[in-house]
């Protein structure tokens, strides 16, 4: 299977960039992907690392239902030092997406930091993928302790006859 066909599975849809896997998890399988600056489309898109894996992204889900969004807002808000480390983050996040726009693009931008937001929390998903491939991310880290291990016993996706990925209809989340 291809990283391609195995994030198509995991996400639901075709990607509809480049897959760049940037985080695996204990299985091999890709948990977070590196997004271009400009969609396939040359859409501008903000988000730089796209979470892919499915139990990550069902237990972030819970927690954003649960105002998880408003109590991460609420801890940076509170806390200078956590502010500051947001802030850090935010910034290296749009200098590293920012860095990989051509030379001479002239139409328009990706803006914003962590996914695309310009200043508070707006997706734990996104917050959780830029700490996965190991950067500084205070609402990652927070996030993190809130929903690993991510301790699969069964791969989420499996082989189909021809190659390629789909969803494993044997995977259950871990308890």
């Amino acid at each position: 299977m291809d990283d391609r066909s195995v994030v198509e599975a995991q996400i639901g849809r075709p990607p509809r960039s480049v897959v760049d896997v940037t985080a695996r998890c204990h299985l091999g399988l890709p948990v977070v992907m590196t997004v271009p600056p400009f969609l396939d489309d040359d859409t501008p898109f903000p988000t730089l690392y796209w979470l892919t894996c499915p139990l990550a992204a069902k237990r972030i889900g819970r927690i954003e239902a649960g105002g998880g969004v408003r109590r991460a807002e609420l801890m940076i808000a509170v806390d200078p030092a956590l502010s500051d480390r947001h802030a850090a983050a935010a910034e290296r996040y749009c200098t590293s997406r920012d860095a990989m726009i051509p030379d001479g693009h002239t139409g328009p931008q990706p803006t914003g930091g962590v996914g695309g937001t310009g200043a508070g929390v707006k997706c734990l998903h996104a917050h959780y993928a830029d700490t996965a491939v190991g950067n500084d991310n205070p609402v990652g880290e927070w996030t993190a302790q809130q929903i690993e291990p991510l301790d699969c016993e069964t791969a989420c996706v499996e082989a189909a006859e021809d190659g390629t990925a789909i969803r494993n209809p044997g995977w259950t989340e871990p308890r």
